[in-house]
């Protein structure tokens, strides 16, 4: 052998997962015995929908669903997304436009391999969900970062996206709902920011994943439907993850211009091929039917957001703002840091969450994770009585901080 590393440095250099590392870590600790409660993985609690896993069972005895499909998609759930799309976001697509993916972890990568050339810079807001800067940096990209905070519900206005832009910027990312902090932007402000965008004439890659599950009197804009003119220049991301509680389904897509589609297409005929037939199946009856079961779990949801948002508040040095999307509370935690904690006196997020996971037996996921250190993120996609009996640990170590 000889010195040269076994890892390319391409690959050595793509970080773990820290939301799935700590869903792992808790489930080994259950494992062990242990009464963890994990607000780590960004899953919903509830099972999928009967009629969607009776198409799935029903696709598994269809012999045209043992074969290899179309790479980019069954051609029916291609025009059922499209379908959707004009239903839920009044966004009018062909189905050509749209390429099924293995999960919207798949459509983000292919979408920024197939915009960025190496050095080509995109901006990220701050916080961000961990896999975005890897997807951008793998494919040659650089990650540009606006950093915002709870002071502006975690919203970049657009004058700090301004100030971000070089010569060499290519993309804006932009995700509303939000993951990690559950911000949603405002109609005019989406407005706002994508007449920005096609001025400064950049690529816009928006995450929609989380559309249907908002609170209140917030509502999820998309920004080609805000600033049409963004149509020939905007990805759109988007899967039945969040939606109909389908994260181990493993579908989504990505919707675009034709030419990029294609092209994207044409990358993952080489990379995967198509998406299991059977998970498209189960696909095409999710997003075919209507939305009464995620109006079931969005209401499950928004009562347990309002229940931990109190909870945390309730502690001293915890400033925890109301989400207004997704299923996540983002805490500022700043004030604990330094302090002693149960005989320890963490210096970090990531310190804090160790302790936190050691002596509370609570699974959190530290800001540095997410960019922002002093933060810490909790999904309440969990059960309530879990979610009560947790945070009311967190209330019980925390506390005693001096």
């Amino acid at each position: 052998m000889t010195d040269r590393p076994r890892i390319s440095e391409r690959i050595g250099n793509i970080a773990e997962s820290a939301t799935l590392a700590v869903d792992a870590k808790a489930k080994a600790m259950k494992a062990q015995g242990r009464p963890v409660i994990g607000f780590g993985a960004g899953e919903p609690d509830f099972p999928t929908p009967d009629y969607i896993v009776d198409a799935a069972a029903q696709a598994c005895r269809d012999p045209r669903f043992h074969r290899y499909s179309p790479a980019s998609g069954l051609p029916e759930l291609k025009e059922a997304i499209a379908a959707k799309t004009l239903r839920d976001s009044g966004y009018s697509v062909d189905p050509s436009q749209v390429l099924v993916t293995n999960g919207g972890k798949q459509a983000i990568y292919e979408a920024f391999a197939t915009l960025l050339n190496p050095g080509d810079e995109v901006i990220v807001i701050a916080p961000y969900w961990t896999t975005y800067p890897e997807a951008i940096k793998l494919a040659g990209g650089v990650p540009s970062y606006v950093v915002t905070d709870e002071s502006t519900g975690y919203r970049a206005s657009v004058e700090q996206l301004e100030a971000a832009r070089t010569d060499r910027t290519t993309v804006l990312l932009f995700v509303s709902p939000s993951n990690p902090t559950g911000s949603v932007y405002p109609p005019e402000q989406v407005r706002a920011i994508g007449e920005w965008a096609r001025d400064a004439g950049l690529w816009v890659l928006t995450d929609e994943i989380y559309e249907h599950l908002v609170y209140g009197d917030a509502r999820a804009a998309s920004i080609p439907v805000e600033v049409p003119e963004l149509a020939d220049s905007t990805v759109v991301v988007n899967g039945v993850a969040k939606t109909y509680a389908m994260t181990g389904w493993r579908v989504g897509w990505a919707i675009g211009p034709s030419d990029v589609i294609k092209a994207a297409g044409n990358l993952q005929s080489h990379a995967t091929s198509n998406v299991a037939n059977v998970s498209q199946a189960a696909a095409l009856a999710a997003v075919s039917g209507d939305l009464s079961a995620v109006a079931e779990m969005r209401s499950a949801f928004d009562r347990r957001r309002r229940t931990i948002v109190r909870m945390l508040n309730e502690i001293p040095g915890v400033v925890c703002p109301e989400p207004q999307g997704a299923f996540y509370a983002y805490p500022s935690v700043r004030e604990l840091l330094g302090t002693e904690i149960g005989g320890r006196r963490p210096g970090t997020t990531a310190e804090l969450a160790e302790v936190i996971l050691e002596q509370a037996e609570v699974a959190v996921v530290p800001g540095e994770a997410f960019g922002t250190p002093g933060y810490l993120r909790l999904s309440y996609a969990l059960g309530d009585a879990d979610l009560a009996e947790g945070v009311e640990r967190l209330q019980k170590l925390l506390s005693g901080a001096r």
